[in-house]
């Protein structure tokens, strides 16, 4: 009760960034970084130097009987696979955190005589909850079989294998500032498009302002980004939340698969780019798709508090209040006071919705319940109307809230009465340059708006 929510707003500051791509080539036996009989777990081997592990092995096989392919199947403890054959991707395969391990059992275009197998084994990070998780593997552990081929079925398991340790994209550094020079990119129409195993750069300039800023990655797959050297994190849009989002009910026990909310959409779309990593010109930017994303649908947005709300119940003290008439520093109810204020060089224009008494809804889409006092807004409007500066064109502002009169033209209610507050801003950053008009006449709005960045509102409450 009282807690501040917040609704964000993104902005696109950069769009259609001139990309360069370069794709990276699957291992081949040739440039394996060793060579051993069976196959090895992943976190070990990498000494989490690299997310990727690649196992190549080569495979002689005669002419093929019966006009089918024959069925590879693997058998993986995580967390990604993709399967390559003779350098073409089969297929993407990826595993959940409730269950990380992988397989893959499809037909696959063999050709006479020798096929290169490769499988990119791809982590996601370490485990770090639940018992002996230290000892949890990941990586291709088998087992690895062919069925279907002449001499029926082979298991490949503990056959030869070489391994390649990271991707050669990261051996040559092409996501740091000075070995990006180090590949031939191409540029313009020339550019890969949805392809797997692929890089892609830009430079762009610094978007003025002192906004937080984000990457939306929405429109690719998996991989990972790097801002002039430094990773900001793996990006998976591809991985969409299941489940069920029907009515919300939390009657009964509790679990975490109750209220579920956003089922299809990705876990994270927005990606944080630190602004004391950019410099005013000259940012590099380096993307690694693992999957097949589309590039031009990268966009650099600005994040903006859009609404920001609070609601209380007038029963319900405030910490502060209560550690005061517990320590008997008081000793009579404290009225209900509203705390408003906005970071600086921002204001307070409007106040956009107000009901005392039942409101329903949430920060967004708050609106009036059975039970509203007409008046509500009366604690807001008579200091307006008394003090024009107060609390319209200030940054902060005490209101003293006292009980309406319930009982006038509404419903007389015996439950407790909930106060719902929002307030609506059109000011930009800077109050002085800002070009937003001031709305005065819309009083039903049910959320905080607000485009300046921090603009934050808190609900401080007493005994009434």
């Amino acid at each position: 009760l009282g807690a501040q929510s917040a609704i964000m707003k993104y902005t696109p500051v950069h769009r259609n960034f001139a990309w360069q791509s370069y794709n990276e080539q699957t291992a081949s036996i040739d440039d394996s970084t060793f060579t051993t009989v069976g196959l090895v777990e992943q976190i070990n081997t990498t000494r989490d130097m690299t997310d990727y592990l690649c196992v190549v092995i080569d495979h002689n096989e005669g002419f093929l009987k019966g006009g089918n392919w024959p069925v590879l199947s693997v058998m993986s403890a995580g967390h990604a696979l993709q399967v390559y054959i003779n350098g073409e991707l089969a297929d993407t395969v990826y595993g959940s955190l409730e269950s990380p391990k992988v397989s893959f059992k499809e037909g696959v275009k063999l050709r006479p005589g020798v096929n290169k197998i490769s499988l990119l084994s791809i982590a996601v990070g370490l485990p770090n909850v639940g018992p002996h998780f230290e000892m949890w593997n990941a990586g291709v552990l088998g087992p690895v079989s062919l069925s279907g081929l002449n001499e029926g079925r082979r298991d490949l398991t503990w056959q030869k294998w070489s391994y390649k340790i990271g991707l050669r994209g990261e051996s040559l550094g092409l996501d740091s500032l000075s070995g990006v020079s180090n590949v031939e990119w191409v540029q313009g129409k020339f550019v890969t498009q949805k392809q797997p195993l692929t890089w892609y750069k830009t430079m762009f300039n610094a978007p003025a302002g002192n906004e937080p800023l984000a990457l939306d990655m929405g429109d690719m797959g998996k991989g990972q980004v790097w801002i002039n050297g430094q990773n900001i994190g793996r990006y998976w849009p591809a991985y969409t939340a299941k489940g069920s989002c029907g009515a919300c009910n939390y009657a009964g026990y509790f679990s975490e698969k109750k209220c579920l909310k956003y089922c299809g959409d990705p876990s994270q779309r927005w990606y944080h780019v630190p602004r004391s990593w950019l410099k005013p010109t000259g940012n590099l930017m380096v993307v690694l798709e693992e999957l097949g994303g589309d590039p031009n649908w990268i966009s650099l947005m600005k994040k903006e508090i859009n609404s920001i709300c609070s609601d209380m119940n007038e029963w319900q003290p405030t910490l502060v209040n209560w550690h005061l008439q517990s320590s008997g520093r008081i000793n009579k109810p404290l009225r209900p006071k509203a705390h408003l204020w906005c970071a600086p060089g921002q204001k307070i224009t409007s106040i956009k919705f107000a009901s005392f008494g039942t409101p329903e809804g949430s920060c967004g889409n708050y609106r009036q319940g059975g039970c509203h006092a007409p008046r509500s807004y009366d604690v807001f409007e008579k200091p307006m109307a008394q003090n024009p500066t107060f609390p319209t064109g200030r940054a902060s502002a005490q209101i003293s809230l006292a009980r309406p009169d319930l009982n006038a033209k509404t419903n007389k209610h015996k439950s407790p009465s909930w106060l719902g507050l929002a307030c609506y801003s059109w000011v930009g950053l800077e109050v002085e340059e800002a070009s937003w008009p001031v709305r005065s006449d819309v009083h039903t709005v049910s959320a905080l708006q607000s485009f300046s960045p921090a603009c934050s509102l808190s609900w401080l409450t007493a005994q009434p």
